[in-house]
């Protein structure tokens, strides 16, 4: 149950459907695909976010708040 207050679950469930969303779309789940910025050096300290999002833009047309859900998963990890 969501708490009027803190808000929580909402915020996490919210944050879910965009990286299901990313599954839907990409037919990738977000462990593939965070797999594959490692691969390619996204996880480096100091890339930022921009360079992350022109990357699933041109590679799996993603838009601007699902690849930010993605962003926040290939630098900070699964936690929100």
């Amino acid at each position: 149950m969501v708490t009027e207050a803190t808000g929580c679950q909402t915020a996490a469930m919210s944050f879910q459907a965009y990286l299901d969303a990313v599954e839907k779309k990409t037919g990738l789940t977000p462990r593939q695909l965070v797999e594959i910025a490692h691969e390619r050096g996204f996880d480096r300290p100091g890339v930022k976010a921009g360079e992350i999002l022109a990357w699933l833009k041109d590679e799996y047309d993603l838009g601007r708040g699902h690849g930010m859900a993605l962003v926040h998963v290939i630098t900070k990890g699964p936690q929100i």
